[in-house]
């Protein structure tokens, strides 16, 4: 087998593995909200998210203010922006976990799938 011919069979294979991958991630996702929208369940979570974001401003602005020698308004409201940030996305992935690990555990079982028939294409198995 040249190079070429290795490398479009790999690059097939990874193709074959992030399609399963995607299709599993859907069908878990279609299995969690049980025909029901996206949008519902997203802005829920992101309702249960404002506490985090509040304390991670909360920190970010004390933080800003406590470090360094000179306190300028910039500076803590920089640092309160920032903690916000990242406690909203903390809480907004704490909020949905339930939906991620079944999305993760569908995608999970048919990459394993498509390994599975992979290696059975490459190994054949000769009952006769």
């Amino acid at each position: 087998m040249s190079f070429v011919e290795w490398s479009k069979s790999s690059v097939d294979y990874g193709r074959k593995l992030v399609d399963s991958a995607l299709e599993g991630a859907r069908e878990g996702e279609d299995q969690f909200l049980e025909q029901e929208s996206l949008a519902p369940y997203i802005s829920e979570s992101a309702r249960h998210a404002i506490a985090p974001a509040v304390i991670g401003a909360c920190v970010g602005a004390v933080g800003g203010y406590l470090l360094g020698g000179r306190r300028s308004t910039s500076r803590i409201l920089a640092f309160g922006l920032a903690g916000a940030v990242i406690g909203l996305g903390a809480g907004l992935i704490w909020e949905s976990r339930p939906l991620t690990s079944r999305m993760v555990l569908s995608a999970w079982d048919k990459v394993s799938k498509t390994r599975d028939q992979h290696w059975f294409e490459k190994n054949p198995i000769d009952y006769a």
